[in-house]
């Protein structure tokens, strides 16, 4: 059975470059997702808010691949939405201010059906404190500008002002409507060295 893996479908959304800005345009695409706020190094919501996401989406990952005809994929990456009510803490780095979602896409045969489904088996059997958060829906950034961050995330400001530079210089700005700094965890931290870390860094903008 062929695994259908996402991040290959659409690798230019998944794997930009590491050197150079470039600017993609995003499709509508269906996500579990969680909000919270807080330091996620620290802050215990954050913690139960990856428990459930990521139990969901392997529950419904099997169940679709017991289905008929059955189809199998791979789960995809942690994602991250993040902000502050006053964009300063988050320049700055004051993690306890932020606001964040926590979310991970699902593939097209994944429906609200299965997901409600897949919530309850979970709830049965773990039932993490996190789960009545969680929501399904779809989510469209459109026109962005992205690049590939490699390393800790700590480390991200100097990528993360050369993206905002590559903006600028292409007369756009961020989009109004949908400006959280956006993040795609590609490396599991348990089992890739730090230096190593894949992180794409996106920022959703329009034209000036």
């Amino acid at each position: 059975m062929a695994k259908k893996d996402l991040k290959k479908e659409l690798k230019h959304l998944y794997f930009p470059s590491t050197k150079e800005c470039v600017f993609v345009d995003v499709p509508e695409m269906n996500f579990l997702m969680l909000d919270g706020e807080g330091d996620p190094n620290t802050a215990q919501e954050y913690k139960v808010a990856i428990e459930a996401l990521y139990s969901v989406s392997y529950t419904v990952k099997f169940m679709v691949k017991k289905k008929k005809p059955a189809q199998d994929y791979v789960v995809m990456p942690l994602e991250g939405l993040w902000w502050s009510n006053n964009m300063k803490d988050f320049l700055v780095g004051n993690k306890d201010a932020w606001k964040w979602t926590a979310m991970i896409v699902q593939p097209s045969q994944v429906t609200k059906t299965l997901i409600k489904e897949a919530i309850e088996q979970v709830k049965e059997k773990k039932n993490p404190p996190a789960l009545p958060k969680l929501r399904f829906e779809s989510f469209q950034e459109g026109l962005s500008a992205q690049i590939m961050h490699i390393g800790h995330y700590s480390a991200e400001g100097p990528t993360i002002e050369k993206l905002h530079k590559f903006i600028r210089n292409n007369d756009c700005e961020f989009d109004g409507l949908i400006e959280k700094h956006h993040e795609i965890y590609l490396s599991d931290p348990r089992r890739t060295p730090e230096e190593k870390w894949k992180t794409v860094i996106r920022q959703p903008v329009k034209s000036k």
